[in-house]
């Protein structure tokens, strides 16, 4: 059976007007797998499918292939208005408080998702202070599909302006909301709902400060989580930085978009100086964020074998992980971990990056004018992408201070291995030049100890170092 059968039309033989709104679904059809859907949690008598508890934990399939008709049938705002108008919120209120049948449980709040994409259904979802607090409690839920499609929910809702305040003042109200987060992102092997979960949390935390230095100050407590028998069970104390940290290393791999959303959530810590605290003085010192980010950045984004329009695809998750790490590198903490900041391979990958963002700007250059040849008017040859400029400034900044941080044997090194010469070195400074003079200039002493040539030529070509020296 496929997972979202078609939905059912109409048939010609109904009776005039059965049909909800516009579409050529059937209103008594609807209704009628509804009413059976209160017998499935509300049976008249006992089922023999039934577990000892007296609830049904597994769905006919009869039943199954209705409701999933149902689920795909409420992407439509008439189907969704009628569900509305058939109280199917309160319907499915029952279904979670009594159902034991997780795909059952499933398809309601997917059911729900559905109808919330809808602004005058969402208001009224997220108004219903009961239904709130139980979608709530879904978040605590054993099963994966629901959780997903809780976080789905929850997402949909919270990106609307007009009730995303009431759900970010009933998550900071609901301390369980921080713990079933936290135990998603630090256990789930689950990549999809991984990221969704990703996304809910990188929503919250843009959406209100509060709550986000609520829960880097959280995890001071034990407290009750999920458990597959519904009984409570102790969590871990968990803390929001190695939670993230883990569902990133989750997802890197096979979702790149996943990626960029938990390497956003980690710059957004990065704002407040709670954040930043909380990375560099977590119990490993900040070592686990700090080999996390080298590894993306000097392995495996933005490579040399990788061509330069890569940098187009990778500027956002770039922006945020050189946005931590400028955060962590000007926190001068003196953990162990700090000499890796040292590395050649940092000031390597920075210079890479602006070389491949000034080939895809010569490249836009050239577009824009071939381009103007047929257009008149505001040509903006020379602007750069949004996100491309936020990346280049985030790059100079963090790259002027790593700089002063090579000694003779790195630049020696970078020599010898090619990745230090005269046009990657003419990149850096063309870059760099006149924001961050200071920088380039003690980078240029080192050079001349490692190599007077190159040093010279260098001089040559950006004549105002050679005046202050």
């Amino acid at each position: 059976m496929d997972r979202n059968p078609s939905p059912p039309c109409s048939d010609a033989d109904e009776e005039e007007g059965d049909a909800v709104g516009n579409t050529v679904y059937s209103k008594h059809w609807l209704f009628s797998v509804l009413t059976r859907l209160i017998e499935v949690i509300a049976p008249a008598e006992p089922d023999p499918a039934a577990s000892p508890e007296g609830a049904r934990t597994e769905l006919d399939e009869e039943m199954e292939n209705d409701i999933c008709k149902v689920w795909d049938m409420s992407m439509d705002e008439d189907v969704a208005l009628f569900l509305q108008e058939f109280n199917a919120p309160d319907i499915f209120m029952g279904v979670f408080a009594k159902s034991k049948c997780p795909r059952l449980t499933e398809i309601c709040v997917g059911i729900l998702g559905n109808m919330a994409c809808f602004q005058d259904i969402c208001m009224s979802i997220s108004k219903d202070e009961n239904l709130g607090q139980v979608l709530l409690q879904r978040l605590c839920d054993s099963d994966s599909p629901t959780l997903l499609e809780t976080s789905r929910l929850l997402l949909t809702c919270l990106s609307q302006p007009e009730v995303a305040n009431v759900w970010v003042e009933r998550i900071r109200e609901n301390p369980s909301v921080y713990d079933c987060v936290c135990f998603i992102m630090s256990s789930s092997t689950n990549v999809e709902l991984l990221v969704k979960v990703g996304e809910v949390v990188d929503k919250l935390f843009d959406l209100d400060e509060e709550l986000m230095l609520n829960w880097i100050k959280n995890g001071t407590c034990r407290s009750v989580g999920p458990s597959v028998d519904d009984s409570p069970e102790e969590l871990p104390d968990f803390k929001i930085v190695p939670c993230i940290l883990e569902a990133a290393k989750q997802v890197r791999s096979d979702n790149p978009e996943g990626l960029d959303v938990y390497m956003h959530v980690l710059q957004l810590l990065t704002t407040v100086d709670e954040g930043i605290q909380a990375i560099v003085q977590a119990p490993d010192g900040g070592k686990e964020t700090w080999s996390l980010l080298y590894d993306l950045v000097c392995q495996e984004l933005c490579q040399p074998d990788d061509p330069p329009i890569i940098v187009q695809e990778q500027k956002t998750v770039l922006a945020s992980i050189l946005s931590v790490l400028s955060a962590m590198f000007a926190s001068q903490t003196e953990q162990e971990y700090t000499r890796m900041r040292k590395s050649k391979s940092w000031v390597f990958s920075l210079i890479r990056i602006l070389q491949y963002m000034e080939s895809c700007g010569k490249r836009a250059v050239d577009n824009s004018k071939e381009s103007e040849q047929e257009e008149t008017g505001r040509t903006d040859v020379n602007e750069e992408d949004f996100h491309l400029k936020i990346l280049k400034d985030i790059c100079c900044e963090l790259l002027s201070n790593m700089l002063q941080e090579l000694t003779k044997e790195n630049t020696l090194e970078g020599l010898h291995q090619g990745h230090l010469n005269e046009q990657t070195c003419s990149c850096a400074f063309q870059n760099l030049l006149p924001l961050y003079f200071a920088s380039v200039e003690s980078f240029l002493e080192v050079l001349r100890e490692a190599d007077q040539t190159l040093a010279d030529n260098l001089e040559k070509r950006f004549p105002s170092l050679k005046v202050h020296t």
